[in-house]
């Protein structure tokens, strides 16, 4: 969801062939989804605590799409997650070179790992930079 790097630092990163190593992929865990939907509780830390701070409507429209792409994916047998999606589409741009990835669990680890393994289409890719766009900077 932050994606205001892309205005100078990706340039400069292009220019010298530098690679980006990315930090808080999940945006402290706000991407995992679970924070936005049905399932969401009043009584989780993104409640209380907005560190990295998130564009809560946007990222509403961010997820949804997320799910959009997750749906009727599988790695391993299993259903791929909003997270995943989230992590596959870092590691598809072009100048992340590494993904800093933070997990509580080994199971959350080991989805972190498998994101690796996913291929996202044109279509996918394009749906998933649109919806996240950062909005042109004025005068523009």
């Amino acid at each position: 969801m932050g994606r205001d790097l892309e205005r100078d630092i990706i340039p400069m990163l292009e220019s010298e062939n530098v690679g980006l190593m990315v930090w808080s992929p999940l945006a402290g865990g706000y991407l995992s989804g679970k924070y936005e939907g049905p399932d969401a509780s009043e009584e989780n830390r993104r409640t209380k605590f907005d560190f990295p701070p998130v564009n809560r409507e946007r990222g509403k429209e961010v997820i949804k799409v997320m799910r959009e792409v997750a749906d009727g994916k599988q790695i391993d047998g299993e259903p791929v997650t909003v997270a995943q999606i989230a992590l596959a589409w870092l590691l598809h741009q072009e100048p992340v070179s590494s993904v800093i990835v933070g997990a509580k669990r080994p199971d959350q680890l080991k989805a972190n790992i498998q994101a690796a393994q996913i291929r996202l289409s044109g279509e996918e890719l394009n749906a998933l930079d649109e919806v996240s766009r950062i909005p042109e900077e004025y005068p523009g």
